[in-house]
């Protein structure tokens, strides 16, 4: 198949319905930039490590490097996503199909980011595209059950993993630093937490700008009357438009989602919130490697609540925790039925 930039832009502006699947793959993302990668600076703008605008802008920077570097390096988590679900021969159905779940991401993403909450773009993702493989094969004989069960993996790891790491890190911070005069500890971790955000907004651009590409890769497939990317190389200017578009998403902001995180959560100091982005750094960068899709917003607000933890349980806002926790497992049966239904209808349409 012909990956070139020249073959894509000729085969989308002969293909409306292919053009329509990459705009809309290209809104998802810049709407992934916008709702989910606030989580990365949340703790460093609330902790008053910096300002609001100036975080927004090194996250979309971190966010491009981290889409455009881990994916040459590593672009496992693509090849995961692009491989979970099975759309049939059709290729026109298959991409109606695609259509279908992308637009289910965007209704669902930007409805709950209107309300402050902390979306799972990851798993708006696959409940999208495994409700459209739903719609199109008439069953779940669309679902690759091999790769599925890694997302089921990824679901644990991000909360269990999140939460371990974000404890064990600030215990042990809190043990090396107890003698630490606490106007030089501040100082310090102001320093250490704008690493940390840089580091969690570089995994998050590696986690979800992969996935991303993975389903404009699948699109390119399609188009070309192929219904799988098995064995074949990503692109360097695909990953380039990816790595933009989220970096743009990501300057438009995100302040609702940023306190809902970083204040109403719990309330954190300057050494819990370097521990919580390191750890959630950590965590993405183990995922990422292995080729597990996971969440970068489960894995972020699990390990601030870890770092929380470690003074003491009660200092977790557990009310704002039920609303996030209702939301994420309401995501796969809402994205899901939203995208069957609106695949039956493209299908109809189409």
């Amino acid at each position: 198949m012909d990956v070139s930039f020249l073959s894509f832009w000729n085969a989308m502006t002969t293909s409306p319905i292919l053009a329509i699947a990459i705009i809309l793959t290209l809104g998802v993302i810049f709407v992934n930039g916008w709702t989910d990668a606030p989580n990365a600076i949340a703790t460093c703008v609330t902790t008053r490590c910096l300002g609001v605008r100036t975080a927004i802008w090194m996250s979309a920077l971190f966010n491009f490097l981290g889409v455009f570097i881990m994916t040459q390096i590593n672009s496992a988590v693509a090849s995961t996503i692009s491989n979970m679900v099975d759309f049939g021969s059709n290729t026109h159905e298959a991409t109606i199909a695609l259509c279908a779940a992308l637009l289910s991401i965007v209704i669902y993403s930007v409805g709950a980011s209107f309300l402050g909450i902390p979306t799972s773009e990851s798993h708006s993702l696959i409940a999208g595209l495994s409700g459209a493989a739903i719609a199109i094969q008439g069953g779940i004989g669309g679902i690759n059950g091999s790769e599925w069960v890694k997302v089921l993996y990824g679901l644990v790891l991000s909360l269990a993993m999140g939460f371990a790491f974000g404890w064990g890190i600030c215990k042990l911070i809190t043990i090396v630093c107890q003698n630490l005069e606490r106007r030089l500890a501040n100082r310090f971790f102001a320093g250490a937490q704008i690493a940390g955000a840089a580091a969690m907004s570089f995994m998050h651009g590696a986690q979800d700008g992969q996935k991303f590409i993975g389903v404009l890769f699948l699109g390119l497939a399609f188009s070309n009357g192929m219904n799988s990317v098995e064995g074949m190389e990503i692109p360097v200017w695909l990953m380039l438009l990816c790595s933009l578009v989220m970096g743009l998403g990501t300057s438009v902001g995100g302040e609702k989602i940023i306190k809902s995180v970083g204040m109403d959560m719990v309330k954190l100091e300057r050494y819990q919130g370097f521990s919580a982005d390191l750890a959630g750094a950590a965590c993405l960068l183990i995922s990422s490697l292995f080729g597990i899709p996971v969440s970068t917003t489960h894995t972020k607000t699990s390990a601030i609540m870890g770092a929380g933890a470690v003074k003491r349980i009660s200092a977790i806002n557990f009310s704002v925790v039920k609303e996030m926790m209702l939301t994420w497992v309401f995501t796969f049966p809402g994205c899901g039925i939203i995208s069957f239904v609106m695949a039956k209808i493209f299908m109809l349409l189409f």
